[in-house]
């Protein structure tokens, strides 16, 4: 609407389009940041749409004077294109971060029409994080809110992770993972779709385990994943591996005998 009112020879109010993105780990905040900088991008609303994420440690500097310095360098990387900050809310309580958000948020307004800036975190702490910083709150609109994954939007995540990776997954495997996601606490520690990256991470390592004395695996078993390779704790024999007393350091064995280092002389 904007483009066409240009168009129609109408003014351009320009628009604040800085969110709040709330939500536990892995719940998709970091990607949704990156398709907004692209639609925004699209739609002409950003000059290049290029994605910046930073936390803490990239904003403030090691002493007060350079925070500001250090925060406007991120700023101006980030113009034309979104700036996402991850668990904003570690920038309260001390003056160094106090220097960061006050420069952030002049740079917020001065750049208003070619930056976007999305705050992220958990959801109350970054309430109270908008709420103690009213230049900020006035400067956030819209918040949205990242609800954890259902059981089965994990489980399609997992089988398409799988899938992408050129591994079969059969119905005695998603029960495996059904298995595993029960046994999980689902309170803000829960990884979300994270937790379906790691089993189907340790399901690979479990295969090839599994498969080490297989000198040449057919291609079925290559790409199959068994409900065993799910299992949470698997009990895995150490490898006797040629050579290992010889090659190790302080290994006993025939041939790496223990010496002792000679005494030194008296007077060294």
């Amino acid at each position: 609407m904007q483009g066409l009112r240009q168009k129609a020879g109408l003014t351009d109010p320009t628009i604040t389009r800085h969110l709040i993105f709330v939500g536990n780990p892995g719940t998709g905040k970091t990607t949704v940041a990156r398709l907004v900088s692209g639609i925004y991008r699209a739609l002409g609303l950003l000059s290049k749409g290029q994605l910046i994420e930073v936390d803490r440690s990239e904003l403030v500097a090691g002493y007060l004077g350079q925070t500001a310095i250090k925060t406007s360098e991120v700023c101006a990387k980030a113009k034309g294109g979104v700036l996402f900050i991850d668990e904003a809310y570690s920038l309260s309580g001390d003056q160094y971060g106090e220097e960061a958000i006050n420069t952030l948020v002049k740079e917020m307004e001065d750049n208003r029409q070619d930056l976007v800036v999305i705050v992220a975190g958990y959801p109350k702490p970054m309430a109270k994080f908008i709420d103690e910083n009213p230049g900020l709150s006035s400067r956030f609109r819209t918040t949205i809110e990242f609800d954890n994954y259902t059981d089965d939007e994990l489980v399609g995540i997992f089988s398409g992770m799988a899938t992408k990776a050129d591994y079969d997954v059969t119905d005695d495997v998603i029960t495996a993972f059904k298995l595993q996601l029960a046994q999980q606490v689902r309170d803000e520690t829960f990884g979300n779709g994270r937790f379906a990256r790691n089993v189907f991470e340790a399901a690979i390592g479990h295969q090839a385990w599994r498969l080490r004395d297989i000198a040449e695996p057919t291609l079925e078993q290559l790409r199959g994943l068994l409900p065993e390779d799910l299992a949470i704790a698997q009990d895995q024999e150490p490898v006797d591996w040629p050579g290992a007393a010889e090659t190790v350091p302080g290994a006993v064995g025939p041939a790496s005998p223990v010496t002792e280092a000679p005494a030194p002389e008296a007077g060294a």
